[in-house]
């Protein structure tokens, strides 16, 4: 009996504890639950839209790569890779990383583009324009092409002089000068480089959809085909290709390949327009390097005429393409900052 008496308290005690213990997970349980009712959605939400913004980056990736095994409609690979760099936007906040990937991806987009209608060589060269440049460049020549007349003036025949092979090495830097003009803005005036992304892509994009409407050969390939004299001796030499051949060796056909996806891209000439518009870039981002920019503009609109790649009237159409998007970038300012903060919600409910 006194046994049992000197145990009673301590079971009310323990009995007393467990109860405050249940009655506090209880608390915490049902506080738990009401955070899961509130935030779930927005998490399952959050997920969904994370899920789905890599799968259309990966898409955007995947779809200009497989194109050919997988027989892919030009506008269904078109499309994928155009969302690409706003679904990145979506998963990864801003960073230089960033900022880089979206380049790449764009640029990824604008080679399908440009790729795609040589896809079909045979269709292509069936719609392929060859005398309207040529009766332009006549008119702009007074009779003769510019690029034949300078080739005829300072040219020797079988050999490529060392002012040419500088001329042609001026034309290989292209390929570095619109991108590295970006960069150069991302690093020197970072808060200039969105709109300056965003004009020298839009040229490229655009040249792309004159290259689908109106496929035009450059002067080398119509002398090649006997539109500006005997095939066997041309008046219209492609110098690019005599050198490349004799520096490079056994690598210019692996180069030649990747660089030359499409033969009857020459109206208008990208090389021309995106290296003004990177000379604008660069001269809002200093004057230094605005004049090494224009400098290289002048010199790569000598080389592309002289060495047979354009016509006049491709540089021409060229300026006109990146002069219009510059005055058109004011614009349409305001929907692209409608919809970069369209992207910028997406974001922030992704938790990105």
């Amino acid at each position: 009996m006194d046994d049992a008496s000197a145990e009673e308290p301590w079971c009310g005690a323990g009995r007393l504890q467990g109860a405050c213990i249940l009655s506090t997970v209880a608390r915490r349980w049902s506080r738990c639950r009401l955070l899961l009712t509130i935030y779930w959605p927005r998490l399952k939400a959050s997920r969904a839209i994370r899920g789905a913004a890599w799968a259309l980056v990966a898409t955007g990736v995947a779809t200009p790569a497989l194109r050919k095994r997988l027989r892919l409609r030009p506008a269904t690979v078109l499309g994928a890779a155009a969302l690409a760099p706003a679904a990145l936007c979506v998963v990864r906040p801003r960073s230089l990383t960033r900022d880089a990937a979206i380049c790449a991806l764009q640029m990824w987009a604008y080679l399908a583009a440009y790729e795609m209608p040589n896809d079909n060589p045979e269709r292509l060269h069936g719609r392929v324009r060859v005398r309207y440049p040529i009766v332009a460049d006549r008119i702009l020549g007074f009779g003769e092409i510019p690029g034949e007349r300078l080739q005829r003036r300072f040219a020797r025949k079988g050999r490529v002089r060392r002012v040419e092979r500088l001329l042609v090495w001026c034309h290989w830097m292209w390929f570095f000068v619109p991108h590295g003009s970006v960069a150069y803005v991302r690093w020197r005036r970072p808060d200039l480089f969105p709109s300056a992304a965003a004009r020298i892509y839009a040229v490229f994009d655009l040249g792309a959809v004159f290259y689908w409407s109106i496929p035009t050969a450059p002067p080398w390939w119509a002398a090649e085909h006997g539109y500006l004299g005997d095939t066997a001796s041309p008046h219209v030499r492609r110098m690019m290709l005599e050198y490349g051949e004799s520096f490079w060796g056994e690598r210019w056909g692996d180069l030649y390949d990747v660089l030359g996806g499409n033969p009857l891209a020459a109206m208008p000439s990208l090389h021309f327009a995106t290296t003004l518009m990177a000379a604008r870039l660069l001269s809002e981002a200093g004057p230094v390097a605005g004049a090494g920019g224009w400098v290289y503009a002048g010199a790569l609109g000598v080389a592309l005429v002289y060495l047979g790649e354009h016509y006049a009237v491709d540089l021409l159409a060229g300026a006109a393409l990146a002069e219009s998007v510059r005055r058109a970038a004011p614009r349409v300012a305001s929907p692209v900052r409608a919809f970069a903060a369209g992207l910028h919600a997406l974001q922030e409910v992704a938790g990105s």
